[in-house]
């Protein structure tokens, strides 16, 4: 009875460990009424989308020295295809003067025509080479998005992390105040409240390696965004296999480039063809010679006799053959990295819901029960510090379940190309649109 009446008034003072209640009807997160934290340390249900933090985000984004250069090589390829849509041959002008008996003054013009339509091989291999450069930025701006998002997943979690650490610390320390009163009362023996201790220090220990681990999450944000603190919320309940219509094909921006390659060397193979080329040159003269005037037209014509340049073709068409092998090489190793994805995203979200439904709806009642037991003399300290340590690895290992998942998503989105895609698809048009203006302005 005396045990009963303690605990009463010490449960009346104190509060127990933290212990996260999962509410169907609101789908959010709740805790104990006296825990006073901003955000849950577990998203669980509580998605607000992308639009809070996505605009920001991509903001700042174009605003990186990488995607500014980026921007630079899409003018450079403008560049390239308006210089390679030029005239090959300017004419030539020529003037002779010879000092003889009767002097001759020679005005001579020639023109040498493009047989072989060089201009035009180069203006088609410019547009090409400019695709490839688009789907290359394509690629490396939905890599560099998902190394981005997962920075501020990693600083996101670390940070729950952190907060749940520095929650159980928060009760082993009260815990271990109770454990004291209760020695002094002779309800608790000395070797329990150093069991309790042994708790309070691993308790902090804990917390210190999380503090470690949300340091380095916010450094790791810091060097890529430039500032740690960036908005971001879950969105976890947005992963999700592509659907039919995004599999494995030359469109995907992952393979688009390998894929132009393959038409780059055909280009290349019939540019070299036109540079080749026999290309005539017609010429025009007018002579003077004493009180006579000639006029002159003439025709010249290359004779490809030492060199008739098919080594140099063979050597192009090799190119082709290693363009073709190349990307099979590529688009076989993103089938196995899509099947790999499509393999384990499913598994880890099943395992995700049945962590939620079996941590997230018992854990509150076992946690709260094994509390009062404890606090009533009810189950001995080592029954009780033991659950409770379980209670914790349950819990932050639903954390880490919910990493796993965002680094599959995110490792597949980004590596396929179809990240940037997919988030301009969540906001409003002119939301990106303005953010790539702004930072079209600033460089």
């Amino acid at each position: 009875m005396k045990k009963t009446i303690i605990a009463s008034l010490l449960l009346a003072s104190f509060t127990g460990s933290f212990v996260p209640v999962y509410a169907e009807n609101s789908n959010q997160l709740e805790t104990n009424s006296a825990v006073n934290s901003s955000e849950s340390w577990l998203t669980a249900g509580n998605q607000v989308g992308f639009k809070t933090w996505l605009p920001s985000l991509m903001q700042t984004f174009n605003r990186l020295p990488e995607v500014a250069a980026q921007e630079a090589k899409r003018t450079q390829a403008q560049l390239s295809i308006k210089a390679a849509d030029q005239a090959i041959y300017n004419p030539e002008l020529g003037v002779d003067y010879q000092n003889a008996d009767t002097d001759t003054y020679t005005l001579g013009i020639s023109q040498t025509i493009d047989w072989g339509d060089k201009r035009g091989a180069a203006t088609r291999i410019a547009q090409l080479q400019a695709e490839i450069l688009l789907s290359d930025i394509t690629l490396e701006r939905s890599q560099l998005l998902a190394a981005t998002i997962q920075a501020l997943v990693e600083q996101s979690q670390s940070r729950k992390a952190l907060e749940f650490q520095q929650q159980q610390l928060d009760s082993a320390k009260r815990s271990l105040y109770i454990a004291k009163q209760q020695l002094q009362v002779g309800d608790l023996s000395s070797v329990a409240l150093q069991l309790v201790q042994l708790d309070v220090a691993s308790r902090a220990a804990d917390y210190a390696i999380a503090e470690q681990a949300s340091i380095a999450a916010d450094a790791n944000v810091l060097m890529l965004l430039g500032d740690s603190k960036q908005a971001f919320t879950s969105f976890i309940s947005a992963l999700a296999l592509p659907t039919s219509s995004t599999q494995v094909d030359p469109e995907l921006p992952a393979l688009k480039s390998a894929y132009q390659q393959v038409m780059l060397t055909k280009l290349n193979a019939q540019q070299v063809k036109a540079d080749t080329s026999v290309d005539p040159t017609i010429s025009l003269s007018a002579e003077r010679e004493g009180e006579e005037n000639k006029l002159g037209i003439g025709v010249s014509i290359p004779l490809q006799i030492r060199n008739n340049y098919s080594d140099t073709l063979a050597v192009a068409s090799q190119e082709i053959a290693i363009a073709e092998q190349t990307y099979l090489a590529q688009e076989r190793v993103l089938r196995q990295q899509q099947k790999k994805f499509e393999l384990s995203l499913p598994r880890l979200t099943k395992r995700y819901q049945d962590w939620r439904e079996l941590v997230l709806n018992s854990g509150h009642e076992a946690a709260s029960g094994l509390t009062q037991q404890w606090r009533a003399g009810d189950i001995e300290t080592s029954v009780y510090l033991q659950s409770q340590r379980q209670l914790s690895t349950s819990y932050l290992a639903g954390l880490s379940l919910e990493t796993a998942l965002y680094t599959s998503w995110l490792e597949w989105m980004g590596v396929s190309g179809q990240l940037e895609a997919y988030l301009q698809a969540q906001l409003p048009a002119s939301a990106v649109a303005d953010a790539r203006q702004s930072a079209s302005a600033k460089y």
